[in-house]
């Protein structure tokens, strides 16, 4: 079985949002870490977001079959057009100890 990390980063208090859209895309749980960003002006005029120093990383072990449609689900629920302005990434996960994780297929 072959895994992807998703690191979600969001505004503070948007991550249960985040973790509601994962789930319902099949993915088990994640880690909360507060958090706090950077930025400049420039970034903020050129993306046209404002930088809000309080965030939240999310971080989400999951099947790499499932791996797009969380990613999607979680960028259409705190994506950057949204207040959460998250953004969102996946790493594959070469091995992982701990966890028993169901079939999905």
């Amino acid at each position: 079985m072959n895994f992807e990390l998703i690191v979600v980063i969001v505004n503070a208090n948007y991550s249960e949002i985040a973790m509601n859209a994962a789930r319902d895309e099949g993915a088990r749980g994640g880690t909360i870490v507060h958090a706090r960003g950077t930025g400049t002006k420039a970034m903020e005029e050129k993306y046209g977001i404002i930088i809000t120093p309080e965030k939240e990383i999310i971080l989400i072990l999951v099947n790499e079959n499932i791996r797009d449609k969380v990613l999607s689900a979680v960028y259409k629920a705190v994506g950057l057009a949204t207040d959460g302005q998250g953004i969102a990434f996946s790493i594959p996960v070469s091995d992982v100890v701990g966890l028993k994780f169901e079939s999905t297929k």
